[in-house]
């Protein structure tokens, strides 16, 4: 007695007719035939009376149908733990440096949603059918939907004073920005908002960051720049190619909603 003989009995028990079965589980007929005289041969049992038209139940198939749900219930829930994973479509989502933890996981929770559901990927860098990333990191051929406004906020060690040093970081899109703010006591440079938070709070000086990345980040407090109106936008980077992919418009669609 095996899956197949079981999901042909099923079949039969449900549509009371030899050929509607077959067809309803993509069988010949004398395939499922087949499968329904071995099963009755291991159970030693007849299991179905052919009649003139379609097939009558016994006893016996009425106390094996349950259990049979049940068995191949039980075997469809295996396939998919150890098979089901293995064939899902990939969808690969690039997240560049300095994307704050709250809008990634609200990517990850849009993602588990599509159906059918795919391999997530997360991949760091300029990768991917979409990227999360700041607008200023967009391609000249890609579209932007916007997630998150993220203002730039001043950042202070918790433990210490604050000082009259900065960290700066000449990498980023908002650089040349920051210039005018800053003094000419220029304490250190780091290549992301997150390394320089990381000098922060070990006491070298302060920095301008975005809020989002100050507020994750338990050595540091910030403090809001009334002189300073600069904000930046976290959203899905995309070509348009990517539209051909099923899960990048499900994911699209849900964030926009």
């Amino acid at each position: 007695m095996d899956y197949r003989q079981l999901r042909a009995f099923i079949a039969v028990f449900e549509q009371r007719n030899i050929t509607a079965a077959a067809r309803s589980i993509h069988l010949s007929q004398p395939a499922l035939s087949g499968s329904i005289k071995a099963l009755e041969e291991a159970l030693g049992t007849t299991l179905f009376v052919r009649q003139a038209r379609g097939v009558e139940v016994t006893e016996d198939a009425r106390a094996l149908y349950p259990e049979a749900q049940r068995m191949v219930a039980d075997a469809s829930r295996l396939l998919s733990r150890f098979k089901g994973d293995r064939e899902r479509a990939p969808l690969q989502i690039g997240v560049e440096q300095d994307v704050g933890g709250a809008v990634l996981s609200k990517v990850v929770l849009a993602a588990t949603a599509i159906q059918p559901p795919v391999r997530l990927q997360l991949v760091t860098g300029c990768m991917g059918a979409v990227r999360l990333a700041s607008e200023e990191l967009r391609c000249e051929d890609e579209l932007f939907l916007p997630l998150h406004s993220d203002p730039f906020v001043l950042a202070t060690a918790v433990q210490t004073t604050p000082g009259a040093h900065w960290i700066t970081c000449p990498a980023q899109p908002s650089h040349q920005r920051l210039l005018p703010f800053y003094s000419a006591s220029l304490a250190a440079e780091a290549e992301t908002f997150a390394l320089a938070l990381e000098m922060v709070a070990a006491g070298l000086g302060n920095a301008i960051v975005p809020q989002s990345l100050a507020d994750e980040h338990r050595g540091v407090r910030s403090e809001p720049l009334p002189q300073l109106d600069l904000r930046r936008r976290i959203g899905l980077c995309y070509s348009a190619q990517a539209l051909a992919l099923d899960g990048v418009i499900q994911l699209r669609d849900a964030l926009q909603d």
